[in-house]
């Protein structure tokens, strides 16, 4: 966002939503009852079987068309792959993997392009529709707003340990579930129900995630810690200093604007901090419509969910960990 800032903004009468905002996806009109939106992702891998990668990295890609109540239609292959390095054979497992995910999804997958790299990376751009007076954006909660999270915390940390040889089959089976699970069910629940705000929980983490959201409706946050879920493997993992970079730079980044209670071990800490992949759905929900929207995830298979906390009047962006 630095480097966009120094560059001018693309103004259409139909651009919806475009770089001017911290939004998940571009919205573009192309007549009254319809929209694009389009977005793209890709990033090295997170586990070492290539098909598990294909599986997460599509996933990760479409998650940000799910999370503006909007429908994933097409999808291309970005990839970046050393071919002196491995085998082709990697790669073909690797879109296989994407592939498969989004044949789950519905999507089909329409191209896409490929370079020689010296760093293994993929991802998808992907294309889906709305109805433009249905976009959900990152800037609409309201006071009283009550905060979801759709899938536990975690991944970052598990990903590191990974990375090490440090994490156990067990727990990375854990982390492979939950990365790979498309947030398409959350997203219906919440079309379902109505919420007022929703962004997906990647790079950023937690609570840089909910500042954006929190600073673009013009409210502060109240996250209740123990109210938060994560997988318990990254809290031992975390005791073990595997954390990564982006973790620890989300916390320097939110230094001024995220208040913890000492109270709080450091090791939870950094998982309210911890840079996600393929992470949840982040909702704000009208607080009568909290019950209904909780029934309506249970009845997709989303259990054990609860509110995390809540939004509320105060300095923009400013976010309270109790």
């Amino acid at each position: 966002m630095q480097v966009l800032h120094q560059l001018p903004v693309s103004e259409h009468e139909d651009l919806i939503i475009g770089l001017d905002s911290a939004d998940d996806a571009g919205v573009y009109r192309l007549r009254p009852d319809i929209a694009l939106v389009q977005t793209v992702d890709f990033f090295t891998p997170v586990v070492d079987d290539p098909y598990l990668y294909g599986k997460i990295s599509a996933a990760n890609s479409l998650s940000d068309v799910y999370a503006m109540g909007a429908l994933p239609l097409t999808a291309q292959n970005i990839v970046g792959f050393p071919v002196k390095k491995l085998d082709l054979s990697v790669l073909v497992d690797i879109l296989r993997g994407g592939l498969d995910k989004a044949k789950e999804a519905g999507v089909v997958i329409v191209g896409g392009h490929t370079i020689d790299d010296e760093e293994l990376k993929y991802g998808l751009a992907v294309t889906g529709t709305i109805h433009p007076d249905k976009i959900i954006t990152n800037s609409g909660a309201r006071d009283g707003d009550k905060i979801i999270l759709s899938k536990p915390l975690g991944m970052g940390i598990i990903s590191t340990a990974i990375k090490a040889n440090m994490a156990k089959e067990e727990t990375i089976e854990k982390a492979v579930s939950v990365m790979e699970r498309l947030n398409r069910e959350a997203a219906e629940a919440m079309k379902q129900v109505g919420v007022n705000a929703c962004t997906d929980v990647t790079g950023f983490g937690l609570l840089g995630h909910l500042y954006e959201m929190a600073n673009a409706s013009k409210l502060s946050a109240v996250v209740h810690a123990d109210k938060v879920d994560y997988l318990e493997e990254a809290l031992e993992l975390a005791s073990e200093g595997l954390i990564p970079a982006g973790s620890h730079a989300n916390k320097n980044f939110l230094a001024d604007k995220v208040r913890i209670s000492p109270s709080i071990s450091h090791n939870l800490q950094m998982i309210l901090y911890d840079a996600q992949t393929s992470g949840g759905l982040l909702i704000s929900v009208a607080n009568n419509k909290l019950d209904e929207l909780l029934k309506a995830l249970e009845s997709k298979g989303i259990t054990n969910i609860q509110a995390i906390g809540e939004m509320a009047k105060g300095e923009s962006g400013v976010i309270e960990v109790i």
